[in-house]
């Protein structure tokens, strides 16, 4: 064991002193090498060394370089030094963090980490929180929380009764909400179409004035960190208007809830503590190791609901919060020690600069581009950029020719009907010569089509 681990250790670290000058995208060759997987389950097993090897040879240059400092494709961070360890060193503990009987030490860091991600993002001090996979069931499990609280209000208890026969829940949603939003209304048996779309500006807010005029239990989806814009909901003023109603106001802030964090960026999403649930990623601006997301809920009790089983088997501890109470999963790894570590390395002001400094990149590349010629179609609040070449059909060559280039990797979308290359910075060690480097290739790419 200790010799395989060793030499895993140092193909890891060869991998990671890479990133800074491999290529961000696979060469087809190693795409090509990727077919030898195909083969079938030999009766007799090989040696773990040769097993880690052939990972190694055949898999690792058909990575993308998503934890290097030139991929700005979707909101992806690398992983902090001190985090990536930490979680190399606790899947050798590999604890199952459910209970807090059974594994205490990653139990006591999960809590100690919720408790710093509270007053690092200025949230409820008391708020319950649950470390899960990603946004997507973050927003799932504070928008069970939700769902139990407001047919609760209606005297119906969903968890033992289920919806056939509950009181109809409003559903209040931006027209500009992630896909994961409708996925885990589809998963909470809500629906994905039984919404009420709220429009929005030419940025993607949410529009408060266009607010409906509802009654009954009412849940209003909100966002801080358009996927393409990087806009934020006016929460605070959507929070007003809630309360008035009764309704509970759920924000998806996947990696705009980390404006918060940053003294610079934080009127960015201000009155965003009125509302009853958050969700975020911590694996985007944080930047640990996937997979690892946050929910955060005011209303402990109603999360505690939503969420918690008992059996004769299971052990019950009042004295210390059992983590398995707050997640829709009861066997799970230790992703609050992740978490834990990178808070530990950067501390506050680490992660303010992170999240300021990955801002200003953004910025560079709209001046720059802009510049150039290019059109920028949004405001550059955040970490976002969105630059059309063109027509469409010239954007996308553009985009597509400088991913096969691979000094640097950009996505493409659609914004309000244009084909764009998004632009998405959340990684803690792009630097500034990174972005220059970028820029030189996308403008010499741009300039030769």
């Amino acid at each position: 064991m200790k010799d395989l681990l060793n030499s895993t250790a140092q193909r890891a670290i060869a991998y990671l002193e890479s990133l800074p000058e491999r290529p961000v995208a696979p060469a087809s060759e190693a795409l090509a090498r990727l077919a030898e997987f195909d083969e079938p389950l030999a009766e007799l097993g090989m040696p773990a060394k040769e097993v880690i090897a052939r990972l190694d040879e055949l898999a690792t240059p058909a990575t993308v370089a998503m934890a290097g400092p030139r991929y700005f494709g979707y909101v992806i961070g690398g992983s902090v030094p001190a985090s990536l360890a930490a979680s190399w060193l606790s899947s050798a503990w590999d604890q199952n963090t459910g209970m807090y009987d059974i594994s205490p030490a990653t139990a006591t860091l999960e809590n100690q980490s919720l408790a710093w991600l509270l007053e690092l993002l200025n949230l409820p001090p008391d708020c319950a929180g649950s470390f899960v996979t990603g946004a997507t069931v973050a927003n799932f499990t504070a928008l069970a929380a939700a769902r139990h609280r407001v047919l609760q209000q209606a005297d119906w208890d969903v968890e033992a009764d289920g919806l056939f026969g509950a009181p109809p829940i409003n559903i209040v949603i931006s027209e500009e909400s992630h896909p994961s939003v409708y996925k885990s209304l589809g998963m909470l048996g809500m629906g994905r179409s039984r919404v009420i779309r709220v429009p929005s500006d030419g940025q993607g807010r949410f529009r408060v004035d266009k607010l409906p005029a509802v009654s009954g239990p009412t849940i209003i989806v909100t966002q801080v960190g358009n996927v393409n814009t990087g806009a934020c909901d006016p929460v605070g003023a959507i929070c007003e208007v809630a309360k008035q109603k009764g309704a509970w106001v759920h924000v998806d802030g996947a990696f705009g809830l980390w404006a918060a964090a940053s003294p610079r960026h934080r009127h960015l999403v201000a009155g965003m503590e009125q509302a009853d649930s958050w969700a975020t990623d911590a694996h985007k601006w944080l930047n640990v190791p996937y997979d690892s997301g946050v929910a955060f809920v005011r209303d402990g009790t109603a999360l505690k609901a939503a969420m918690s089983i008992t059996a004769e088997y299971l052990p019950s501890d009042t004295t210390h919060r059992s983590p398995g109470d707050y997640t829709p999963e009861l066997s799970r790894r230790a992703r609050g020690v992740e978490i834990w570590a990178a808070l530990a390395q950067m501390g506050r002001s680490g992660v303010a600069s992170l999240v300021a400094r990955c801002c200003e990149h953004a910025q560079h590349f709209a001046r720059v581009l802009d510049a150039a010629g290019f059109e920028i179609l949004n405001d550059v609040v955040l970490n976002q950029v969105l630059v059309s070449f063109g027509d469409a059909a010239k954007t996308d060559r553009i985009i597509r020719s400088i991913q096969r280039d691979g000094t640097c990797w950009c996505g493409i979308t659609v914004w309000q009907g244009k084909t764009a290359m998004r632009i998405s910075v959340s990684n803690w060690s792009t630097t500034t010569a990174d972005v220059e480097r970028s820029l030189a290739a996308v403008l010499r790419i741009a300039g030769e089509s």
